[in-house]
């Protein structure tokens, strides 16, 4: 639940060089949070929720109508869990909100959910009491830099040669000499990946679809202490969320989704969490509202 330190689930993923963002469990008084943000509604794009369970789900409906009212016309693709649908409905109809904004809701079933030239999202099913899924976001791989100045060097004429080399072909030119365009091309820049958990005690799922990720966004609802609070619930500790890490090989762990009985003063703080993580995971961090990161790029993972 919400406390005076922190806001329920909602992590937004900006994509600047589109002018849109995509946004991850929309809880309650998510539209506040986004005001306070900088972030414009009118550039949100996409939304995937993991379950149908109120804090990370109940900001929805008032989110989509703001964007009516708005004047948005951007069409927002929903993505979520089976009832999903059928709950905005209800909304709508109950309180008779309706909603001008173009919306289209997509069931989520295991493995990709969306592609486009850019980006791939895909996800899995994860261990919570209710239906929960976990998504990856990877960004495609880009071809490496194409070396004009040495094909000008070679006497390649500029236009439709270049074009050729650049997608790594092997031209002949009008002396007889051949140049392979994969010579001149840098190596492919490697995508970047994000994942996030939603709610899920350890699972191997969450092992599989952070593998190799740039960043991995984890719940960590408990201390190692309250482990069996933790495997009731379904949900994870700092230990658990650091070890998804370390077996997935991530390059960085995010901590999200902490108790409100972990606070100062208390028997246990949030920097508790963030200790225990540490010690198995040393690359984590503590997420706080309104912390913003940039996911940096990697040449290649193999080499960090």
């Amino acid at each position: 639940m919400p406390t005076r330190e922190r806001n329920v689930a909602g992590v937004a993923l900006q994509l600047p060089q589109r002018g849109e963002w995509w946004l991850f469990d929309c809880g309650e008084g998510t539209q506040l949070q986004i005001l306070r943000s900088g972030l414009s509604l009118g550039q949100l794009t996409r939304v995937f929720i993991t379950h149908m369970h109120g804090d990370h789900l109940f900001g929805l409906p008032g989110l989509l109508a703001t964007g009516r009212l708005a004047g948005n016309a951007r069409r927002a693709d929903v993505y979520g869990p089976p009832g999903l649908a059928d709950y905005l409905r209800a909304c709508w109809q109950s309180t008779e909100a309706g909603t001008t904004l173009p919306v289209e809701v997509h069931t989520l079933a295991p493995g990709e959910i969306y592609r486009d030239d850019e980006f791939a999202v895909s996800c899995l099913p994860v261990k919570h009491r209710v239906p929960a899924f976990g998504f990856r976001v990877t960004e495609l791989e880009r071809p490496g830099r194409f070396r004009a100045e040495e094909a000008a060097a070679l006497g390649v004429p500029f236009g439709p040669l270049f074009g050729r080399l650049k997608r790594g072909e092997t031209i002949t030119l009008d002396d007889g000499r051949r140049v392979d365009g994969a010579a001149l091309c840098d190596p492919p820049e490697q995508g970047r990946s994000i994942v996030y958990s939603g709610d899920t005690v350890f699972c191997e799922e969450m092992v599989r679809l952070a593998h190799d990720a740039d960043v991995l966004i984890h719940e960590s609802t408990f201390v190692g202490a309250d482990e069996e609070l933790a495997r009731r619930s379904r949900h994870s500790t700092a230990a658990m969320a650091a070890q998804v890490a370390a077996q997935a090989g991530a390059w960085m762990l995010v901590l999200t989704h902490i108790s409100p009985r972990y606070a100062p003063g208390k028997a246990s703080a949030p920097t508790d969490l963030l200790d225990e993580a540490r010690a198995i995971f040393p690359r984590t961090e503590l997420a706080h509202d309104f912390l913003s990161f940039e996911v940096a790029r990697r040449v290649n993972p193999k080499h960090r």
